[in-house]
């Protein structure tokens, strides 16, 4: 197989799939290493194929998408579970996190999170990791972009997360 064919390859069956694929696994089921793979995925993104890279590995970017929303969160990273699981329970695609840093200016990451699976490999990334949460950098305080299949959805979230303290009112 050459390489432009495991790439047609590779697209094809990221395209089909219900969750992220690993370049793990597209490099044991291509017979190469993860660097080519890693390779092969530049190169489609740079072809124009919207792929993101997730804690559980990539994924085509939607094509149909929900409504997407920004909501202004402010919690402790330990909280940052939570408040991820209350999106996903009520319905919600955590999509990524922003923050404005005082140095950098805006940053971002996408998260694609769409389940307590989900949540459950961020956080055990988070844990296992040599970084931090993006919040940390703000004292907390961060954009996500949410989707949602309906206004009412983004509504119930917002309101869950101002129960619980998490959405970032600044009354100061």
């Amino acid at each position: 197989m050459s390489a432009e064919e495991r790439r047609r390859s590779i697209e094809n069956l990221l395209g089909n799939a219900k969750e992220p694929i690993s370049a793990s696994k597209l490099a044991a089921q291509f017979s190469v290493s993860r660097q080519i793979i890693v390779g092969d995925i530049a190169l489609l993104r740079a072809a124009g194929i919207e792929i993101s890279a997730t804690p559980r590995g990539y994924i085509l970017e939607q094509v149909e998408k929900d409504k997407e929303y920004k909501i202004a969160c402010r919690h402790t990273p330990d909280e940052t579970e939570d408040e991820l699981n209350t999106i996903v329970d009520l319905g919600g695609a955590v999509i990524d996190v922003i923050v404005d840093h005082s140095f950098y200016g805006q940053l971002s990451a996408p998260l694609h999170i769409y389940s307590r699976y989900d949540v459950d490999a961020f956080i055990e990334k988070t844990k296992n990791g040599n970084s931090s949460l993006l919040s940390v950098l703000t004292s907390g305080i961060h954009l996500h972009t949410i989707s949602c299949k309906t206004p009412e959805i983004y509504e119930r979230i917002k309101n869950a997360l101002a129960k619980k303290g998490m959405l970032y009112q600044n009354n100061e």
